[in-house]
């Protein structure tokens, strides 16, 4: 072998050790992370999705990451065992773009996971459910994107607006919840010049404030009516809601704060929406409410902040905190655990009960083991009394106690919109499969 094809041979290898080398190594190193992750997300329950959610066939993936890496959320799928896996389910709320980037077509979105599809609405491709006349936009059909829901909710009343109207003394629509779909349904009302309300059961941040984490991501800008395209890619409750109370302010809607629907009647010629201060005869009604229903609130001073939210999805947005989940059952236990995890937070569980009974027997080992190591404070027998911008106030069985904090999460329960969609008369899958008779209704 000449001294030439030496050369050219060490040249290569060590090009060969410069880079793929290093690469493999990052490879691995961030595979054992996903791994990682992958398992402590299991203790807490957020690996599994909620809602919208890739589906993988393994059959069809090779590996290659092109889905992790354009993921606005980061972390929600990873390469482990040399296959795309979902990681951080709870976390999506499907943005497509791991769809769109596979090279092999191994990824489609799923509209609920395994086993609760059946928990969503049946709808038309203009989110009209099995009752005519009533349409369901936004988080409650499946997806939760902002920028779909505004969409969903234009949609919906442009179709309510190609119908005749509605007889004197009746409004067109009413629409219910004033978040990102029943915005887009309120601004497109006013558009096409359609009789219309607009309610939310709480005040004009109430749906915002809910939203449980602090980042808050649109992959592509959306059409909102009256007011113009808005560019949101990446930002947070505050500046959301400083966006929402723009637009209000600039179109000029009108929204009827503090006001629940509390029933949904059918009338000769449309329905009677029942709500705790009047009665509304509508030829139709638009319902933009959340999945996860109505949390259950403390009813304390300062709840309104934004850093309260009830329900956790985001834990690794949280880093170096000091932090208090409420409540005592294994929604409030995971999500402690969950905040736990993430690099020097300081967690505090309080719970008005004397002992965590009602958990699942896998959350009392975990929350047993992280109280041992220190990661958890549990104060038992106390409640919430306050919550100012830097501190909590408790009263616990010692007395009133002041902790320094940046979040709060009440995690209390609530009142889920299944069975009141259901009272009302709207029909969901799980009916559909009960009873495979045809159906003229398609889902979304």
């Amino acid at each position: 072998m000449s001294i030439e094809t030496l050369i050219t041979v060490a040249i290569t290898l060590l090009l060969f050790c410069a880079t793929v080398i290093p690469r493999y190594r990052r490879v691995r190193r961030a595979e054992a992370k996903a791994k990682q992750k992958f398992q402590e997300l299991k203790v807490t329950g957020l690996n599994a999705a909620t809602s919208v959610h890739p589906h993988i066939d393994l059959l069809k993936c090779i590996g290659c990451g092109s889905c992790a890496s354009v993921c606005p959320e980061g972390d929600v799928i990873s390469v482990i065992n040399g296959k795309a896996t979902l990681v951080h389910g709870a976390k999506c709320i499907g943005h497509g773009m791991c769809a769109e980037a596979c090279p092999v077509g191994a990824i489609t979105l799923v509209m609920a996971p395994p086993g609760r599809s059946a928990n969503l609405p049946i709808l038309s491709p203009q989110f009209e459910t099995s009752l005519p006349g009533v349409f369901i936009v936004g988080e409650l059909g499946g997806i939760g994107l902002i920028k779909n829901a505004i969409t969903q909710g234009r949609t919906a009343v442009e179709e309510i607006a190609r119908r005749p109207r509605a007889a004197a003394g009746m409004l067109d629509v009413v629409v219910v919840g004033a978040g990102p779909g029943g915005l887009g349904a309120a601004l497109a009302a006013k558009k096409n010049g359609l009789r219309f309300i607009l309610v939310d059961q709480g005040d004009l941040g109430g749906t915002i404030l809910q939203y449980p984490r602090q980042k808050i991501v649109m992959t592509s800008p959306v059409e909102v009516p009256l007011y113009g395209t808005l560019k949101l890619r990446e930002t947070s409750k505050e500046s959301l809601l400083e966006t929402w109370e723009e637009i209000i302010r600039k179109t000029q809607l009108q929204v009827r704060t503090y006001e629940k629907v509390v029933d949904i009647q059918r009338a000769e010629s449309g329905f009677h929406v029942v709500t705790s201060k009047a009665t509304y005869p509508a030829k139709q009604v638009v319902l933009a409410l959340g999945r996860r229903g109505t949390p259950r609130k403390l009813g304390v001073p300062g709840e309104g902040l934004p850093k309260v939210a009830y329900r956790l999805i985001d834990a690794s947005s949280y880093e170096n905190r000091d932090l208090l989940v409420v409540g005592g059952g294994d929604s409030a236990v995971e999500a402690a655990i969950g905040l736990a995890f993430q690099r020097a937070n300081r967690v505090t569980l309080s719970y008005r009960g004397e002992e965590f009974s009602r958990l699942k027997s896998r959350n009392a080992e975990h929350l047993k083991d992280n109280v041992a190591r220190k990661r958890i404070k549990p104060i038992l027998g106390s409640n919430v009394k306050e919550i100012r911008e830097q501190t909590v106030v408790l009263n616990t069985p010692q007395g009133v106690l002041e902790l320094k904090n940046d979040f709060v999460f009440v995690c209390v329960g609530g009142e889920m919109p299944f069975d009141f969609l259901q009272r009302v008369g709207i029909k969901f899958h799980r009916e559909v499969i009960a009873d495979p008779k045809p159906h003229t209704v398609t889902s979304v």
